[in-house]
């Protein structure tokens, strides 16, 4: 949606909801900007500075108009471990690239593609960076002293036991104030920021009863200058582009999940509908720009988001005016924010890990007990106990694999035969026994995707063809949806083993998608034009044509309803039952 689409019948009066969301909004976004930057592993304003460029840019270049954009809460596991292993600046390197491959996925179209991650995969890693961020934050919560940051898990654990002996209980009271402000602003002041009020309230409480005791910002990253944010140049070398590609691509992966999933929320709550393409454009724009002045990857903010439209929200001005407010604040408050206790973040990324953990999607799909869950808990503890990109792939290529093994599984091979004693003649698996089976004809039903994962279902085909009299195989395909190249090659190659031990190959009910293939690889001129009908009843009146009838004298079946003058003394083709209008459709023989 353009601009001028976006702002059509836009008053005064609408500028002053936008007004008001975009103040609130970023009252909110100021902690948490801070929060997710020292969680992140690097200085609070580097926070800051990504919730105004980016926060702006998102709006002004995306496709939602009330997506809110900035630092998040699922960034800080694969930001800490980029940090940690390649250093801050090649953090720069790898959100500049991000952008890159952001703007790529919209100009190609792929925005509505990441809609098809599986489920159990985005659950699994959300539910798993949400105890990555919480697990994070326990430090901080007891004021540990001397703690090292490390990538994994269990390393991050064992500094946690490790520095239990300089438990600071200032730090523990002082996180506790902030967690209970947290918990009570929404139930006694709805429309306050709960994280504004507990980081204020747990600050004076500090600064008042017991100052010095606890750390700070500024005593930990040092005071974080006012001002607007500076131009920070990064060095674009191709020795420092190649190590940060992948980095670089799951920032963009799990940034265009994040930001499309936030614009898909926003739209069930306003009933309006995003550009998803033009939203990771925005999102890519945003990425490049904001390494430019020091800010990490951003992405669409769901929580942030939710309260710009709970606000009144009605355009994108409103997210334009929440990072003006936050540069706003930066420039003329910022050196006060350096008084803030570390204690006092904690619980706000506590409260964030929990609230966006999917605990009960999580739950509900454990529950379930299926190759879901299995994807699910690999994911999950990947994501948790290795790492972020680690736990991305093996959880999309184990879905893969499962969703090929489940497709395969679908596909049927049934040997069929009318069923004379149903109405309309229904052709029916159980007819076919040892003692009623024509020996000349067989007919077969093939249900479900022809496609490479389905390739133990020819092998069930060929074990069911008896070709020591078989004369003629009519194989119904009209519950064949699609096909693919894998599929048609062992189609080919079961025609060509049938048509060399001299049987005739009929089909019947092709379909759209697989006629077209079978006509590019050669496999429908193979098998021959007069050989596909549009139904089965025609194509058994060929097959009928084409068996050795004096082999059906003594034959006692009559798997047909031709098969008892067959048998009789008068067996000639011309006193045969006409099925020139059969019908075969759904499995019912209509005449």
């Amino acid at each position: 949606m353009k601009w001028k689409e976006r702002l059509t019948h836009y008053d005064a009066a609408k500028f002053r909801k936008d007004l008001i969301s975009g103040c609130i909004v970023g009252i909110v976004a100021i902690p948490l900007g801070m929060a997710f930057a020292i969680a992140s592993g690097v200085k609070p304003e580097y926070g800051l500075y990504t919730t105004i460029i980016a926060g702006i840019l998102i709006s002004l270049c995306g496709g939602s108009k009330f997506q809110i954009g900035g630092p998040t809460g699922a960034f800080i596991p694969i930001l800490l471990a980029i940090v940690l292993q390649y250093g801050y600046e090649n953090l720069l390197i790898a959100g500049f690239l991000a952008g890159i491959f952001l703007i790529l996925m919209g100009v190609l179209r792929l925005g509505t593609l990441i809609k098809f991650i599986p489920r159990p995969v985005t659950i699994g890693f959300t539910a798993g960076i949400a105890v990555t961020i919480f697990s994070g934050q326990i430090g901080n919560f007891l004021g540990l002293t001397g703690m090292q940051r490390h990538e994994y898990f269990f390393d991050n654990m064992k500094e946690i036991v490790l520095r239990l002996p300089t438990l600071n209980i200032y730090s523990i009271l002082t996180a506790g104030i902030c967690l209970a402000a947290l918990l009570l602003t929404p139930k006694w002041l709805p429309k306050v920021p709960g994280s504004l009020v507990g980081i204020l309230v747990s600050t004076f409480v500090a600064i008042w009863l017991f100052p010095g005791k606890v750390t700070t910002i500024g005593s930990a990253y040092g005071v974080i200058p006012g001002g607007l944010p500076s131009f920070h140049p990064i060095s674009l070398t191709w020795d420092n582009i190649v190590p940060m590609l992948q980095p670089a691509l799951i920032i963009a992966l799990l940034g265009s999940i994040e930001s499309l999933l936030s614009a898909v929320v926003a739209d069930g709550m306003t009933g309006t509908r995003h550009n998803s393409n033009r939203e990771l454009i925005g999102q890519g724009i945003a990425n490049i720009a904001a390494p430019l002045f020091g800010g990490i990857p951003a992405t669409g903010a769901i929580a942030r988001t939710a309260t710009n439209i709970k606000n009144g929200a009605v355009s994108p001005l409103s997210g334009i005016i929440h990072g003006i407010v936050v540069l706003l604040v930066v420039a003329l408050f910022a050196p006060y924010a350096s008084t803030i206790p570390l204690a006092s973040m904690a619980p706000i990324l506590m409260v964030v890990a929990w609230n966006m953990s999917e605990r009960k999607a999580f739950a509900h799909m454990l529950r379930t007990r299926t190759s879901d869950t299995l994807v699910l808990l690999v994911t999950f503890l990947l994501t948790v106990f290795a790492t972020l990109t680690v736990a991305v792939e093996v959880g999309l290529i184990l879905a893969v694999i499962l969703f090929v093994k489940r497709m395969g599984d679908l596909l049927t091979v049934d040997k069929v035969l009318p069923d004379r004693s149903s109405a309309g003649e229904k052709v029916m698996a159980h007819m076919v026994t040892k003692e009623h089976d024509c020996p000349q004809i067989s007919i077969f039903t093939v249900d479900g995707p022809l496609f490479f994962g389905a390739s133990q279902a020819f092998d069930r085909f060929v074990a069911q063809i008896d070709s020591n009299l078989l004369r003629v195989v009519l194989i119904r395909m009209g519950k064949v949806p699609f096909m693919d190249t894998t599929g048609e090659a062992n189609f080919t190659s079961l025609v060509k083993q049938l048509q060399q031990a001299g049987i005739t190959v009929l089909v019947s009910g092709l379909r759209i998608q697989p006629r077209k293939l079978m006509m590019k690889t050669g496999c429908y001129e193979l098998i021959g034009e007069a050989h596909f009908f549009e139904h089965t009843g025609e194509a058994l009146s060929m097959a009928l044509d084409k068996i050795h009838q004096d082999k059906c004298r003594g034959c006692r079946h009559f798997a047909f309803r031709e098969c008892p003058a067959l048998c009789g003394a008068e067996p000639e083709r011309h006193k045969l039952p006409d099925r020139k209008g059969a019908i075969i459709r759904d499995d019912k023989v209509t005449v």
